[in-house]
């Protein structure tokens, strides 16, 4: 299986300017591809996370990636997504943040002079000249084009600074230099960067008379459309100070039942006909398999083999300690509690007094306050069904600290 295959089987790909020369590229040479990453916090978040495997497919594949780092860039922001203009960051800033993202994607891909390359586009932006760049670039691009991009509209009616209005031309900017000084042929990334991309792929056509290409990956959402990659606390750092890999494993153990193949499908290295074994064969309770091993396989990518048995074991040992320990409150449901086999989240959390009410039992489900079996439920119309729980009871965690036994 080629590797655009694999990414293609995995479901990673969402767009592509032309999807069948860009399968034959990577078919017939060792093709040079980039991705853009604006370093504007201190550490890598899970956001990026599905980039950088990108990246690792590709360089298995034998193919050479430029990571490209936003030192120029981020000296303006990128509107993409955003509701509101981008915190300014001093160069210093930005600098030190750089090296942060460097030590961390150093985990995931090679680099070295045969292997990838890791360059930032502030050494040629921040000393451009301006006439010289609007007579070169500028005249490239229309006005009217790029007011119907995705990446502006959201942000007309609140106010769109010309400061981030350039930056479309600026990472256009980075495609032709890159072709020009590595022969970069492909721009990848997040689907939310289609437009910023088709503009890279426009100016090289334009400017050198040359066929490039761009293709964006599927952006890492819930079964709701909602980014992953935030909890309570924030963002899912990939830095350990920040997330520690016991809370980067749990986030991962803890996906909704609807998503754990897809994560695993677009994160993982797991081969993708086993992934596609469990997505036949596990369902119900026994899709916890899946989790703790796609919570096992992301970790062990980010922090290592040994932090990911660590985080394993550790969630293995609370975990247990909570079914053996005698004094855990328990109740017990019998026959009349069930109906057709299984009870409602809500009555059970009433049953157990965890909560006083189904009015809190809904508002505690809906924040994400319950785990049963150490598996977050959000949906207040959940049924447990008795046939799922072989062993003959159920764990409740309420928040952290607060464990309920349920014997059927």
């Amino acid at each position: 299986m080629t590797v655009f295959q694999e990414l293609k089987r995995r479901g990673l790909i969402a767009q592509a300017t032309h999807e069948d020369k860009i399968e034959e590229l990577l078919n017939q040479e060792k093709v040079t591809f980039y991705i853009g990453f604006d370093p504007t916090a201190d550490s890598l978040h899970v956001g990026h996370f599905l980039q950088l495997v990108v990246m690792a497919h590709m360089q298995r594949a034998g193919h050479r990636p430029i990571a490209l780092l936003g030192t120029g860039t981020t000296m303006i922001g990128d509107p993409t997504g955003k509701t509101d203009m981008r915190k300014m960051l001093s160069i210093e800033d930005i600098n030190h943040n750089a090296e942060c993202f460097k030590r961390q994607m150093s985990r995931f891909i090679t680099f070295d002079e045969q292997g990838a390359l890791m360059v930032q586009n502030g050494d040629w932006l921040l000393n451009l000249n301006y006439m010289e760049f609007l007579r070169d670039v500028g005249v490239h691009f229309s006005v009217n084009r790029m007011l119907t991009a995705e990446c502006f509209k959201t942000r007309l009616e609140k106010g769109l600074s010309f400061l981030e209005f350039n930056y479309m031309l600026l990472q256009s900017y980075d495609f032709y230099h890159l072709n020009q000084t590595y022969n970069c042929k492909i721009e990848f990334g997040g689907d939310d960067q289609w437009s910023n991309i088709l503009g890279g792929v426009e100016l090289v056509r334009r400017k050198k008379n040359q066929e490039v290409y761009g293709m964006t990956f599927t952006l890492l959402t819930t079964k709701e459309g909602k980014k992953m990659g935030k909890t309570e606390k924030g963002a899912v750092w990939l830095d350990p100070e920040k997330t520690s890999p016991y809370e980067f494993f749990q986030y991962w153990r803890n996906v909704d039942d609807a998503d754990v193949i897809k994560c695993l499908k677009l994160l993982t290295f797991v081969p993708i006909e086993e992934i596609e074994e469990m997505e036949r064969t596990l369902s119900g309770s026994e899709l916890n398999q899946a989790k703790e091993r796609l919570a096992f396989e992301v970790t062990k990518m980010v922090h290592g083999e040994k932090e990911a048995i660590k985080a394993l074991e550790t969630s293995k040992s609370v975990f247990g300690q909570g079914v053996q320990d005698e004094n855990m409150p328990t109740t017990t449901l019998n026959a009349d509690d069930l109906t057709d086999g299984a009870v409602g989240i809500l009555d059970l959390l009433c049953k157990t007094k965890l909560c006083p009410s189904k009015s809190e039992a809904r508002r505690l489900v809906q924040q994400g306050g319950i785990a049963i079996d150490d598996c977050k439920i959000t949906d207040a119309t959940t049924l447990l069904q008795k046939s799922d729980y072989t062993q003959g009871y159920l764990i409740i965690k309420k928040g952290k600290k607060v464990f309920h036994k349920v014997v059927f």
